[in-house]
């Protein structure tokens, strides 16, 4: 750090840069640690609703910051604030306005409240939703607190380096990579590292051997439970000794660091960042000897589990505590004699302590009172209108009781201000006066804006919107062209590969072989191992590198081999995934495309329909269930357009049926959010999707021949559903309603039955009670008759339709039992 130079005015000078930036890494700390302490007060006063804090892992926090550039990207947990300090990423007041729940994007950056205090992310969005040059700034993605769950997404950001450096057809895309030399920083708790997740990313990290810097912040501690009960050899560097790379297998370079030495770390951590970004190594930095000054978060005390010993000890070795020490006691002799220092005395710290205290307690103080004013705005304008009201309303007592109560609260929520407006337009109801729509408007604007606020950016609802992209029709050759569905898709993805060289497709068995089903045959030898590649069997990880890769302008299309797999990968697509543009207030996207395959499938473990399961856990992914190939591939072209996540399930029994093959490869078009009628009929509406709907089709000849003529509908889409309403056009015509699938009772049919019967207002039309038909509860018991007896048949459907159309009409339709 210190140069070498031949006079000594220079080395003076370069001294007083190295003094300058030791006392300000110093002021950082104190100014982090401060936050901490005053944060929890904040909760424990009911300021706040809870607080978790970076306190006691600052000095390491410091050195990572050094070592990491812009277009870096960072995937880490909620006790990095000093680093996102450090950055200039993050300032004292928007600290404490994530800590409010501040509900403004520009208060609180990383979420606009949203989520609770120490989650980070940096904007790579412009208001438009188009990309910000990422090269030119620093990145986090968007923290999670489900411990480890930023694990799998940090693979990815680290892949996509590898991308950038090695394929040259996205190479020109400068504005997410300068020749794949960013680096992806990891962090987490040593306690975490007991997560699956976190071994399973570490382990497809050695695989891949991709630029990543892993940090483990070791204080001995998961919440109260010690490492012993953690980590085997208490260690996570130890057990993971196997993966140390030497000079005949690749793997890892592993360091272990005391996380209060300051000097140490910063050696460390270049060191790190040199390996990561020129070699594509990946490291682990095991830093131990930490600590947690307050215990794991303000819901305990960290006195209730720690020994005495224990907590003397982390009283001397508090990492700011020993660096002041250091900075107390460091000397350097000269060539001439002169003994430099950083501080003559001890007051010099002690008033960057001072300093570091007042600008804390300041930021709170502007925090605080930018977050309260706006609803003190609101709190007044609610007063008024009711105090208009109350003197027009014969209830004005009642009315003039809450708005005294509301006048008096000093910290008030815009919950109480809506509440309090809410039951005083009760009182109301037989009356009418302008004040009293006065009233009413102040309630709908509240609630309007409130959704803006609390509700919004789930999915891209912009103009650019993938739900506006209008159907395009595929076309066919004069002479017919039938081919098996498999080529459809084959050739549907090599249209794509050459259109889009942004496309990336993995998973297992997806590259070498084309996957199980041969929808990608050959595509690996035309496009390269970059582009088509296979993955070990580790599904989240799988998504984790498609979460990591979008977020870095790829398009990645990451396959799942099976549905019932998709389990393995549901906490990452729900946590992570499905609320990425939701939790950054749209500051953030990663339009991954998930693809799998499912539905008829034979065997408890081989379902393939947990469809229930799977659209209530990604509200957030557009999830498509294509009814064939042709269906599927156009999903697959529209999503291109688009930058929203989807979940595109392709029918396993379809590979091998006869499909025309388009001519317009690539380029027609599937709309999203649409259903699609396949057969005219006036006695009943089905609504079905995926593997089902052949099974309905039979039924439908079936019922025909007794005089039963219904009406069937794809569903195609079930996030979202039916956008257009068809559904409930067709009911005015039928007035009947049954739908039919393959998931357990209370699944996808319930979700279906809701919004055809409640969303869309169905119940108008029906004569006769709705209906669902589903499998058993319990999952398919293995082979053809356990299928048939576990999941609807032919024979279920065409009797479930005679019977509700017996209750209609008895006499026509005479009892089968």
């Amino acid at each position: 750090m210190l140069q070498e130079t031949n006079t000594a005015t220079s080395k003076e000078i370069s001294f007083n840069d190295f003094k300058k930036e030791v006392l300000n890494d110093y002021k950082i700390a104190k100014i982090s640690r401060e936050c901490s302490l005053l944060g929890r007060r904040e909760v424990l006063t009911g300021k706040a609703k809870f607080g978790i804090f970076g306190d006691g892992k600052e000095v390491p926090q410091l050195a990572m910051a050094k070592a990491f550039k812009k277009g870096d990207f960072r995937s880490g947990y909620y006790r990095d604030q000093t680093f996102m300090m450090a950055l200039g990423e993050l300032t004292a007041q928007q600290f404490f306005a994530g800590l409010y729940a501040h509900a403004d994007i520009n208060a609180d950056p990383m979420s606009a409240g949203r989520q609770m205090g120490g989650h980070f992310a940096t904007h790579s969005l412009h208001e438009d939703g188009s990309w910000k040059n990422l090269t030119k700034q620093y990145n986090s993605s968007a923290d999670i607190s489900p411990t480890a769950g930023q694990m799998p997404r940090l693979l990815g950001l680290a892949q996509a380096s590898k991308i950038y450096r090695n394929e040259k057809s996205v190479q020109k895309n400068t504005h997410f990579s300068i020749n794949g030399n960013e680096v992806a920083w990891g962090t987490i708790g040593n306690a975490s590292t007991s997560e699956g997740l976190f071994f399973e990313t570490i382990n497809a990290a050695g695989v891949l051997q991709v630029p990543m810097v892993m940090s483990v912040w070791d204080d001995e501690y998961g919440i109260s439970v010690h490492a012993k009960y953690q980590t085997t050899k208490e260690s996570i560097s130890e057990i993971l000794k196997g993966f140390q790379r030497d000079s005949t297998h690749k793997g890892y370079e592993i360091i272990v660091v005391n996380g209060w030495d300051y000097v140490q770390l910063m050696d460390v951590y270049q060191k790190a960042a040199k390996i990561a970004r020129e070699e594509h190594v990946p490291v682990l930095i095991h830093v131990k000897e930490l600590t947690q000054p307050q215990g794991h978060s303000t819901s305990g005390s960290h006195e209730r589990y720690k020994e005495k010993e224990r907590l003397e000890w982390e009283k001397d070795h508090d990492c700011i505590t020993k660096m002041r020490e250091w900075i107390l006691d460091f000397e350097l002799e000269t060539e001439n004699g002169e003994v430099l220092r950083f501080v003559d005395s001890e007051e010099e710290l002690i008033l960057i302590e001072k300093d570091a205290k007042k600008e804390v307690a300041n930021a709170k103080r502007d925090a605080w009172n930018a977050y309260l004013n706006e609803i003190k705005a609101e709190l007044s304008q609610a007063v008024k209108l009711l105090e208009n009201a109350a003197k027009k309303s014969k209830n004005s007592a009642f009315i003039n009781k809450y708005k005294t109560d509301l006048e008096a609260l000093v910290e008030p929520t815009r919950k109480d201000v809506l509440s309090i407006s809410r039951k005083c337009l009760r009182y109301l109801k037989d009356e009418d006066f302008a004040e009293k729509s006065a009233l009413k408007q102040f309630i709908k604007s509240s609630i309007a804006t409130a959704f803006d606020k609390y509700s919004s950016h789930l999915t891209n609802n912009e103009e650019n919107s993938v739900l506006k992209i209008a159907e395009t029709l595929p076309t066919f050759s004069q002479e017919k062209n039938s081919v098996d569905g498999r080529i459809v898709m084959r050739d549907n993805f090599d249209a794509l590969l050459e259109k889009h060289p942004e496309v990336l497709i993995f998973g297992e068995d997806a590259g070498f072989i084309g996957d199980v089903n041969q929808g990608l045959e050959g595509l690996q030898e035309k496009f390269g191992k970059l582009r088509i590649s296979d993955t070990g069997i580790r599904e989240a990880t799988i998504i984790g590198q498609g979460i990591g890769l979008a977020m870095r302008g790829l398009r990645p299309i990451a396959e799942v081999q099976y549905l019932d797999y998709l389990l393995y990968a549901l906490q990452i697509m729900s946590d992570d995934l499905a609320t990425l543009r939701y939790r950054t207030f749209g500051k953030q996207k990663a339009p991954l495309i998930v693809r799998t395959r499912g539905h008829r499938l034979e065997g408890i473990w081989h379902a393939g329909s947990p469809l229930g399961a799977i659209i209530n856990s990604l509200r957030g992914i557009h999830v498509l269930v294509p009814r064939n190939m042709t269906k599927a591939a156009g999903f697959y072209n529209t999503l291109l357009e688009g930058d929203d996540p989807a979940l595109v399930i392709e029918c396993l029994n379809g590979y091998r049926l006869k499909e025309e093959l388009p001519t317009n490869l690539g380029e027609f078009k599937t709309p999203i959010g649409v259903v699609e009628t396949i057969k005219k009929g006036s006695d009943m509406t089905i609504v079905s999707y995926g593997s089902t709907l052949r099974l309905v089709e039979e039924a439908a000849k079936e019922l025909q021949q007794v005089g039963i003529d219904v009406e069937i509908i794809d569903a195609q889409s079930l996030l979202p559903f039916d956008l257009n309403h068809d559904c409930v056009k067709s009911l005015m015509k039928t007035n009947k309603l049954l739908v039919v699938d393959e998931d357990v009772p209370g699944g996808a049919t319930a979700y279906i039955l809701q919004e055809i019967v409640e969303t869309q207002n169905g119940y108008l039309y029906l004569d006769s009670k709705p209906a669902t038909l589903s499998a058993k509860a319990h999952r398919p018991a293995y082979g053809t008759d356990g299928d048939y007896f576990s999941k609807p048949s032919t024979e279920d459907i065409f009797e479930k339709v005679y019977e509700i159309m017996h209750e209609a009409n008895p006499e026509k339709f005479k009892s089968l039992y």
